[in-house]
């Protein structure tokens, strides 16, 4: 068994890797949330997870671009951290990963996205101090000097990104607990919610635009309560 440390330290490398992949050197749509978090679910030992956690979030974030000054969610964010949080789950319950844990993963990773942007907007303002002083080096041959201001721009990326992706597998254990102890009718409601999900996901990125991302949160949570609320309190012949 994995201990959990190492998974978070795994995560931690591949989220800060990917973050200046998506941003700062070579842009290969590798930093995509499927191949993210299929990634993530390989280094982990569950490539279930990663692919399930990872298809709902490339879904709805198919359709987001940054435009002038609209910047869209961060989506690698939330797909590193879902994936690795579904796969520590799994392992602490000591079974393979099931659709309540990726649906419970994508719940709790999802506002990622929104706190990916807000701290990309700002790192980005930083990174924008260093241009001129890397054009300066450049007109007066200094190289070596263009590369230290190049990573002085980049290694806040590797960082925040990094560490907030590392914090998601340590909650794995916790919410195994809490799953393994909630009763048989939430959970199987839970598992409902994943193709719920999808379905949200998939019309997301049908219909995505920076006006209805409101509108598209809402009509997912609104279906997401209605089904958990439905197995809990009325679905008796699933216990």
């Amino acid at each position: 068994m994995r201990p959990v440390v190492s998974a978070a330290l795994i995560t931690g490398l591949w989220g800060g890797l990917l973050a200046l992949e998506r941003r700062a050197f070579l842009q290969a749509a590798l930093s995509r949330p499927l191949p993210a978090a299929v990634g993530v679910g390989v280094m982990l030992g569950d490539v279930q997870a990663g692919l399930m956690v990872g298809l709902v979030f490339e879904l709805f974030h198919l359709g987001g671009a940054s435009l002038g000054l609209a910047s869209s969610e961060h989506e690698l964010l939330p797909s590193v951290a879902g994936a690795a949080l579904a796969a520590t789950m799994a392992e602490a319950a000591g079974a393979d990963s099931t659709p309540a844990q990726w649906v419970l993963a994508v719940l709790v990773c999802a506002p990622l996205g929104l706190v990916g942007r807000a701290v990309e907007v700002r790192l980005d303002t930083r990174a924008a101090r260093y241009l001129g002083r890397v054009v300066t080096a450049v007109d007066h041959g200094d190289v070596q000097r263009a590369l230290r201001q190049n990573l002085r721009a980049m290694w806040p990326h590797f960082a925040f990104f990094g560490l907030c992706a590392a914090v998601a597998p340590l909650l794995g254990p916790s919410l195994a607990l809490l799953v393994e102890r909630a009763p048989v009718r939430l959970l199987h409601g839970l598992e409902w919610c994943y193709p719920v999900l999808g379905t949200v996901a998939a019309a997301s990125a049908v219909y995505a635009s920076a006006g209805q991302g409101r509108l598209r949160v809402a009509g997912a949570a609104a279906l997401l309560v209605a089904l958990v609320l439905f197995a809990a309190l009325g679905a008796r012949s699933w216990s």
